[in-house]
């Protein structure tokens, strides 16, 4: 990467306003389609949405949980997101402020993001898991301070998973 130096610039760098390794403000636009299921006894999934980063620790987006359960019973099978718990989960304490949500009907799903991540390769993880159903991963590869829109498709859980990196 190549930068010109100019009168501006300095006075930029001088005063700590450019962190050197850190991608430029970015939005991460994530669209999750949970099927529609014909089986006897349905429950929406489970889901929880993360950035992975080869060497670093997973960083939770969302995770849709059945929140309205009293005495917050709903944390009882977040366990059943079982890379996410691993990676990240069980560290976490629920209700967590701008992170979970309650769970989702069958259909298309977006959600925004600004997390700050500096410039590398990164992972999205998109899981879900059903209670009397079953439980599917799905893996979106990304590059900052790179945009661009990639997908992914699970094949029972989940539907089509788009990611579009806004700069």
């Amino acid at each position: 990467m190549q930068f010109r130096v100019t009168g501006l610039t300095a006075t930029a760098l001088g005063a700590g306003l450019f962190a050197p390794g850190m991608a430029a403000a970015q939005t991460l636009d994530v669209s999750v389609t949970i099927p529609r299921l014909t089986v006897a006894e349905y429950h929406r999934p489970y889901v929880a949405i993360w950035i992975e980063k080869e060497g670093g620790p997973a960083q939770t987006l969302s995770v849709w949980y059945d929140v309205d359960l009293k005495n917050n019973e709903g944390t009882k099978w977040l366990r059943d997101v079982r890379q996410w718990w691993r990676a990240s989960g069980r560290t976490m304490r629920f209700p967590a402020a701008g992170v979970t949500g309650a769970t989702k009907a069958p259909g298309t799903h977006k959600v925004s993001f600004k997390p700050q991540l500096g410039a590398g390769n990164y992972t999205l993880v998109v899981e879900a898991a059903r209670e009397v159903g079953g439980r599917e991963l799905v893996r979106i590869p990304f590059s900052l301070p790179k945009g661009g829109t990639a997908r992914a498709s699970g094949s029972s859980e989940l539907g089509a998973v788009t990611l579009t990196v806004k700069r």
